[in-house]
């Protein structure tokens, strides 16, 4: 029986909260805080006390999937990117910019948000960009 804890930040709002995953024989277990982390000084929202459940879940996406004959198919990233690619510039081109929205994450850090908002902005040239975390 090989068990580790494992020293993480965790994924699930901007904070930086430090927790331990408990790993046994290789799957994770639990979560435990770190009582030693100057952000959340031992304590975790019910959020990153279950977050090592999200990692393991049957649920979870694993690969890029498009909607083909009313049925989600697998396809590979290169196919997803070149029909969201598409999709945006026809949606761009027919309706205007401001046909387009995006909704940001919790899950990622503040330097991906920031990209995101730069895409949307830059990129596309629209305002409507919505965080997650502030709904």
């Amino acid at each position: 029986m090989d068990y580790q804890n494992i020293l993480t930040t965790c994924t699930y709002c901007g904070c930086g909260c430090n927790f331990f995953l408990e790993v046994l024989d290789k799957k994770l277990v639990g979560t435990i805080p770190c009582k030693t982390s100057p952000v959340n000084e031992g304590k975790l929202c019910i959020k990153g006390w279950n977050v090592h459940q999200f990692v393991q879940s049957e649920k979870r996406l694993t690969q890029p999937m498009i909607r083909k004959n009313g049925e989600l198919e697998p396809v590979s990233w290169d196919e997803a990117l070149d029909f969201t690619a598409t999709k945006l510039a026809e949606i761009k081109k027919s309706k205007g910019s401001d046909a387009i929205g995006f909704l940001a994450s919790a899950k990622v850090t503040n330097e991906e948000n920031y990209l995101m908002q730069k895409f949307a902005r830059a990129g596309v040239g629209t305002n409507n960009i919505d965080h997650c975390a502030r709904l």
